[in-house]
């Protein structure tokens, strides 16, 4: 086999190796996504529960520790509901108020713009509008579709605060399994990548946590010199979903959006939610994150956005929250492995010799 029958085979192979995986990550994410985000929760509520061994036995810690995260999610999610509840019974409301400035809206676009008033009349809704539904028949399928998912979401969501007991109690198992497995000479430089590993995921939260709080502050001054009405807990859950790298701040700014300027359907509103997230982000993206994120997570800025982008694909939102704490361990392993020191450097912003 001649150089280029070699570089095609071998390309050839990577390529189904690469496809391979990502249909595995694809099928296996019913099992993968929950207990991932176990392990980063783990590991994030690692120092806690140690701290408490000092006062009961690892089990109770442990499961302790898995009690406060599960109600401060399910905490979240009343909040989240409480408000979109509340956009449900003022929505009635919002359209009286809106009316009007769509209106507007329109007649802009008709008298400065080659479209026409026919162009922007939505079609009448008689009885056949929700013939999207279906049949009778279909309209079973998606009831009993929609059920298996919310059953199958709230399964996952309890297994996951279960892998999380495990995982805190019986963590020196774990160890002790990869420790067995190297030889003795490597058992120093695994203890270090395994020490190292687990504290990305802290760091990276708990700088991801003071961003939060300090976002949450900023929200809340803007929004509330703007007359946007629940302003703190508007501010809460902006701030919350900037968990979601990039995304969120998007969903958030909709959020306060919704809640503040469709509400009232005042322009000075509407120009104060603007300027408050401009402003917020202007901060975060510039200020915060350097300072409080800098070398949290050793990763370059263009890797970041590749493996959140991925993350989307593959597992949707939740593949977005744990793509960079993953890749942060990814990359400590990679570091502290000789073979593959050289990936390790890659995607981390260590510097590297110009050979230009």
């Amino acid at each position: 086999m001649n150089k280029k029958s070699k570089y095609l085979f071998y390309s050839a192979g990577l390529l189904l190796v690469l496809v391979l995986f990502f249909y595995g990550l694809l099928k296996a994410k019913g099992f993968l996504a929950p207990f991932l985000t176990a392990v980063i929760l783990s590991l994030v509520m690692l120092p806690l529960a140690q701290k408490m061994e000092h006062f009961m036995s690892r089990p109770w810690a442990s499961f302790l520790n898995s009690l406060i995260l599960l109600l401060v999610s399910v905490g979240f999610m009343a909040l989240v509901s409480l408000q979109v509840k509340r956009f449900v019974n003022d929505w009635p409301t919002i359209k009286d108020k809106m009316q009007p400035k769509i209106e507007q809206v329109k007649n802009l676009l008709v008298n400065n713009s080659p479209l026409e008033k026919k162009d922007l009349q939505l079609s009448q809704k008689g009885e056949n509008s929700y013939s999207f539904l279906g049949t009778g028949s279909k309209v079973g399928d998606g009831a009993g579709s929609m059920v298996s998912s919310v059953i199958s979401f709230f399964g996952n969501y309890l297994l996951t605060f279960i892998y999380i007991f495990f995982l805190l109690n019986y963590r020196n198992r774990f160890k002790a399994f990869l420790l067995r497995i190297f030889p003795d000479e490597k058992k120093q430089q695994v203890k270090t990548t395994i020490k190292q590993s687990a504290e990305v995921a802290p760091e990276y939260l708990l700088g991801k946590l003071i961003l939060m709080g300090i976002l949450a502050v900023l929200y809340a001054i803007g929004l509330g010199i703007s007359g946007v009405n629940n302003f703190i807990v508007i501010s809460f859950i902006a701030s919350f979903l900037t968990l979601i790298p990039y995304v969120g701040n998007i969903i958030g700014f909709f959020i306060a959006l919704a809640f503040g300027f469709l509400t009232t359907g005042d322009t000075m509103v509407l120009v104060g939610i603007i300027l408050t997230f401009t402003i917020a982000q202007f901060v975060e993206s510039y200020i915060l994150e350097p300072f409080l994120l800098g070398d949290r997570v050793d990763l370059h800025p263009f890797f970041v956005i590749l493996v959140v982008v991925i993350g989307n694909m593959v597992w949707g939102i939740i593949g977005m929250i744990l793509a960079i704490p993953l890749l942060g361990i990814v990359t400590v392993i990679l570091l502290h492995t000789k073979e593959l020191h050289a990936y390790g450097i890659f995607l981390s912003t260590k510097k590297v010799k110009n050979w230009d």
